[in-house]
């Protein structure tokens, strides 16, 4: 009896640490795609290309047109998202700052939400804007939750950020959730001076 005890006493420890290595492998594994940079848009140094997008709160609200055609060769700020959480709203807000206290250089943004149902996000888009106050940001709506084809953006990026001055990308940030930490709005934010010197 014994002998059965202290067969099965090490049968179970065997299995409780083969578990413990099963779980400590998944964490390594978690971790290191974690770690590896998620990509996401065109890399930088390419050419953005034209695409069309729903103006919901911009000055050509209600229409279809292509931020990236008017504003041409200023220094703009792009943001992709598939979600128009607090964290987005917060570093739209942001920008907005950038884009007022640059406006001798003509600095640009615009933020352009991902969704298969543009219609239905058009009173949400309204509502950011103006319980954050944004004024110089137009949000707009792109009809397809898998972006614009060009712009190569990764079904695995919530938000990606692109950033482009003279028609050639500068920066590009991806994150594969739309929950924002703060040093993330703070190297974005940063970030625009890559395409204002």
């Amino acid at each position: 009896m014994g002998q059965m005890q202290s067969f099965n006493w090490r049968k179970n420890r065997m299995k409780i640490a083969s578990g413990v290595a099963v779980l400590a492998l998944l964490a390594t594994t978690v971790a290191s795609v974690d770690a590896a940079e998620l990509k996401s848009g065109i890399a930088p140094g390419s050419k953005p290309a034209a695409f069309f997008v729903l103006d919901a709160t911009g000055p050509s609200e209600g229409k279809t047109l292509c931020y990236r055609c008017r504003y041409g060769a200023r220094p703009t700020v792009t943001i992709f998202t598939k979600e128009m959480t607090p964290e987005v709203t917060s570093l739209v807000k942001e920008l907005d700052g950038q884009v007022a206290k640059n406006s001798d250089k003509k600095m640009a943004a615009f933020v352009v939400l991902l969704t298969n149902d543009p219609k239905a996000t058009d009173a949400q888009l309204k509502k950011v804007a103006k319980d954050a106050g944004i004024k110089n940001i137009p949000l707009t709506t792109y009809d397809d939750t898998a972006g614009p084809a060009d712009y190569e953006l990764s079904s695995d990026a919530a938000v990606t950020v692109l950033m482009w001055v003279e028609s050639n990308v500068k920066v590009n940030h991806a994150f594969s959730s739309a929950k924002l930490g703060s040093a993330d709005l703070k190297k974005i934010t940063a970030d625009t001076a890559k395409i204002l010197n």
